[in-house]
């Protein structure tokens, strides 16, 4: 792979920067899983209704909107690292004590707390990895760090397979505490971006910075608001697939948790090789054909589960909604990146980011209320026909028709 020939001209900041990114994206990944390999068994022992169930996905979202936000504009005012380092102990935190939880409200008011954590790592990950690796094509790195953090998602299916079964949901958050450790580790000695750095010397001070930055004129206000529908569109599909997607199996094909739980590491894979393929491809032909490829496949990909009628076929639409609907999510980073400058990168990155997950964040809600009423066929024709508002939307962008010029 490029990404692993290149690292041995890379510094070893740079490397340092590559690695704890990866780490929090696994972080997050794994908190995610968690989450859903959980709900059906929250359901039976908390006795409550799909609907509330899936709310707890989007309460965490509504989180991550908070602290995207407030994260954003934290990183770029005063420093990427700094916010970096210290947000991921509130999210694996806020997890760990969900084994204390016995109600569905203690769970809402602890996955708001996770969600505030992680809203502030994808943007100061990103921005980290666009600065400090300048003049490298930064669509396959960000990509590689995406698929990287896929591998707590692998992680987490194997350890819910394992746990679930013998000692129920609680214990299952209780192992997102392990990896704490090792995430400060990685980023203790983590510097700022020289990038940064010259911007606020070039200032003699530190950067104000505010959201309207983003709606400063009518073409960069569109830009914002289309790839925030990119985003809605991406994690709707992403969070609506990965939350219920193990309920579908256990109840189309009457499969055990166990079963289900190990069949995710399918979707998982095919999430990581089309991260990876997705970096590689923008860097080739550009964003504009490489997203309205993926998105167009990912329709079909989800359609392709509700008519699935055994469990090999089940498997692989699985894998390919996974590598198409997810495939395409490291991209935001590197456009986002290229599109906004240094002083609001960040903001830009963690608003868009937040805003797109909190949004889509509801669709485990949406489709646990659809699925009381109509069939899965319905429900994943709605799903699909998103990605095609979402490809008509991204094809009105005109900077992204030249983005790779001056993309190094």
């Amino acid at each position: 792979m490029d990404v692993i020939n290149e690292s041995k001209h890379f510094s070893f900041d740079q490397k340092k920067t590559l690695a704890s990114t990866t780490v929090g994206f696994a972080l997050e990944n794994m908190d995610s899983m968690f989450l859903s390999f959980a709900l059906s068994s929250m359901i039976l022992s908390l006795h409550i209704s799909p609907a509330a169930a899936g709310l707890t996905s989007t309460i965490t979202n509504l989180g991550k909107l908070f602290g995207g936000l407030l994260f954003g504009i934290l990183a770029d005012r005063f420093g990427r690292v700094k916010i970096f380092s210290h947000t991921i102990f509130l999210f694996a935190i806020a997890t760990g004590l969900l084994f204390f939880a016995h109600n569905i409200y203690e769970i809402y008011l602890l996955r708001f707390l996770a969600g505030v954590g992680s809203g502030g790592e994808f943007g100061a990950g990103v921005s980290l990895i666009s600065e400090h690796f300048q003049g490298f094509k930064v669509g396959k790195i960000i990509s590689f760090s995406a698929a990287g953090g896929q591998m707590g998602g692998i992680m987490a299916a194997i350890i819910a397979s394992i746990v679930l079964p013998m000692f129920g949901w609680n214990t299952l958050f209780l192992f997102g505490l392990i990896p704490v450790a090792l995430a400060y580790f990685i980023r203790r000695h983590l510097k700022e971006s020289p990038v940064y750095e010259a911007e606020v010397k070039k200032n003699n001070k530190l950067p104000h910075v505010s959201f309207s930055e983003l709606f400063k004129t009518p073409q960069l206000a569109w830009q914002t608001i289309v790839i925030t529908i990119m985003v809605i569109v991406e994690n709707a599909g992403y969070y609506g697939l990965m939350i219920w997607l193990p309920t579908i199996m256990q109840k189309q094909l009457h499969v055990s948790i166990s079963k289900s739980s190990l069949w995710m590491i399918a979707t998982i894979v095919g999430i990581s090789l089309g991260m990876i393929s997705f970096g590689y491809i923008m860097d080739k032909i550009g964003p504009r054909v490489a997203f309205a490829f993926f998105m167009l496949s990912a329709a079909v990909a989800i359609y392709g589960i509700a008519i699935a009628h055994s469990a090999m076929m089940l498997l692989v639409f699985s894998a390919l909604a996974g590598f198409f609907a997810a495939g395409f999510y490291g991209g935001f980073g590197a456009i986002i990146s290229r599109l906004y400058p240094t002083n609001i990168r960040t903001t830009a990155n963690n608003m868009i980011m937040a805003i797109g997950k909190s949004v889509g964040g509801f669709s485990p809600v949406l489709m646990g209320l659809l699925m009381a009423k109509f069939s899965l066929i319905q429900i994943m024709v709605f799903m699909s026909l998103m990605y095609l508002v979402a490809v008509i939307a991204m094809l009105t962008l005109k900077k992204l028709r030249n983005f790779n010029r001056g993309y190094m």
